[in-house]
């Protein structure tokens, strides 16, 4: 494991005791430093809580908030609701697809950007609505959305 993902994931586990139950909030905390779950930063959680890898692996699959593979640094989310798709959602997961160059569920060669579609926000009175990150973008339009976005190709 690299000196700098350890240092981190020491920092991390510092602030537990090493339960059992501890494992979920590990791993969001892990995740939510590096933006995924590397396999060594899974091995080492496992280690510290005594618990066989396969536990690790299993619940870090099982739960959709977990990933594997590198996230970008900004993840775009475009709502799919009903609210959204009846106001034109559809066509701004279009304009993201086209703006970013992915898909949804992809991240950019430069892993700058994911993209992921959510069922819903619970924001319907903005609908459309997409959200960059912690950022909430109500009454989306394709327009708007090459505002927010630019050029990032």
């Amino acid at each position: 494991m690299e000196a700098d993902i350890k240092e981190k994931l020491n920092q991390i586990l510092s602030r537990y005791s090493g339960k059992q139950d501890e494992l979920i909030p590990i791993l969001q905390e892990a995740q939510e430093q590096f933006r995924y779950l590397p396999s060594e930063v899974m091995l080492a959680i496992a280690k510290f809580l005594q618990l066989p890898e396969s536990a690790i692996f299993g619940v870090a699959t099982f739960y959709a908030q977990f990933k594997l593979t590198p996230s970008g640094r900004r993840v775009v989310r475009v709502c799919r609701g009903t609210a959204c798709h009846v106001r034109g959602g559809a066509r701004i997961l279009r304009e993201v697809e086209k703006r970013l160059g992915i898909k949804p569920g992809e991240t950019t060669d430069d892993l700058e950007y994911s993209l992921e579609t959510i069922a819903c926000f619970g924001s319907c009175a903005l609908a459309p609505v997409m959200v960059i990150d912690k950022n909430v973008y109500g009454r989306m339009t394709t327009t708007r959305v090459r505002q927010i976005l630019g050029d990032t190709k």
